[in-house]
C-alpha cells in the first residue's frame, strides 16, 4: 500500500531510498540501508525480514539480484510481497508479486529502482522514473524526494497520503562521524507528508550538513569583529576578536547551543549558513 524509491548516487556512491503510503509509520518497515551493502525496500504484503536478510546477503557479497531471488525462494507468499533491493555497486533489482492489489508494479532504471501498489496507475511509478532521470544535478536526498513529489503528483496511493519516509547511508555520514545514518528522516502521521519530509529535508540541511572547503570563510578583519560582536551579545559577555582561540571557543559554544557543531568544520572558519543563523537574531 505504497511507493517507493531506491537508488545509488554515482557521483558519491552514497545510497538512499524513500518511500510514501497510506499507512501509519511507513519508513518503520520499508526502507532498510547500510553503507557498502546496499538499500531494501519491502512493501505490499510487507515481509520486513527481507531489509535485514537482504542487507546481510548484500553484505556477503550477494548481488542485488541474487540476493532477491534468495529471499524469494525462502518465501511462503511471494506473490503478496513486493520488494527492490540496491547493490553497493548500484545493480537493482525488483519484484512485484502477482496477488499485490492493483495498480502494481515497478520500473527500473540505472542505479535506481521506483516501485508501487494499490497506486491510481502506473503513472506514478513512470513518473518518479522520469524525476529521477531528470534531476541528476541534485544531490541525492533531494533527488529522492523530488521521485517522491513526481510520483504523488501523478496519482500516488489511490487511498490517500499519511507518512512518508527519507534514509540516505554513507560510510561515516552520521552525526559525528560515527553511523553511516546520513539522512534518516521520517514523517509518521501527516496530511501532506512529502510536502512536510521536504522541510525537515531542508532543516536537517540546515542544521548537519557539512561545509565544503570551499564555502568557508576566514575569521579575520571586520568579520571576525562583527561575530566576537554577535556571540557577545547572544552570550552576554564580551568576546575578544583579536584573540583567535578565545573566539572560536566562543563560537563552538555558542554553535553547541543552536545544533550547529556539525557546520564547525575547520577552527577560524565559518561558512554562510553558520554566519547567516549568527546574524538572525
Amino acid at each position: 500500500m505504497t511507493f517507493s524509491i531506491v537508488a545509488r548516487d554515482p557521483e558519491t556512491g552514497d545510497l538512499g531510498g524513500a518511500v510514501q503510503s497510506k499507512f501509519l509509520s511507513v519508513g518503520g518497515l520499508v526502507l532498510h540501508g547500510r553503507a557498502g551493502a546496499g538499500m531494501v525496500a519491502t512493501q505490499a504484503w510487507a515481509n520486513v525480514s527481507y531489509g535485514p536478510r537482504g542487507l546481510a546477503l548484500l553484505e556477503a557479497g550477494a548481488t542485488a539480484p541474487q540476493a532477491l531471488e534468495v529471499l524469494l525462494g525462502a518465501d511462503d507468499q511471494p506473490g503478496v510481497r513486493q520488494a527492490a533491493i540496491l547493490d553497493a555497486a548500484g545493480r537493482v533489482a525488483a519484484h512485484t508479486g502477482g496477488d499485490c492489489p492493483d495498480w502494481a508494479g515497478h520500473r527500473t532504471g540505472d542505479g535506481f529502482s521506483c516501485q508501487g501498489n494499490i497506486l491510481v496507475s502506473s503513472a506514478t511509478v513512470e513518473a518518479m522514473a522520469a524525476a529521477m532521470r531528470e534531476r541528476a544535478g541534485l544531490e541525492l536526498p533531494e533527488r529522492l524526494v523530488a521521485a517522491l513529489e513526481a510520483g504523488q503528483a501523478a496519482g500516488g496511493d489511490a487511498r490517500g497520503q499519511q507518512s512518508a519516509a527519507l534514509l540516505v547511508v554513507r560510510e561515516g555520514g552520521g552525526y559525528g562521524g560515527r553511523s553511516d545514518r546520513h539522512v534518516d528522516l521520517r514523517v509518521d502521521d501527516h496530511p501532506t507528508p512529502i510536502a512536510e519530509l521536504g522541510r525537515l529535508l531542508a532543516l536537517h540541511r540546515r542544521y548537519f550538513r557539512r561545509p565544503g572547503d570551499d564555502e568557508l570563510v576566514e575569521l579575520t578583519g571586520p568579520l571576525a569583529a562583527e561575530v566576537a560582536g554577535q556571540l557577545s551579545r547572544r552570550l552576554a559577555r564580551p568576546v575578544d576578536p583579536g584573540d583567535a582561540a578565545a573566539l572560536w571557543a566562543a563560537l563552538e559554544g555558542w554553535a553547541g547551543l543552536e545544533n550547529l557543531e556539525e557546520r564547525l568544520v575547520r577552527p577560524g572558519w565559518i561558512d554562510p549558513t553558520t554566519l547567516g543563523v549568527l546574524r538572525e537574531g
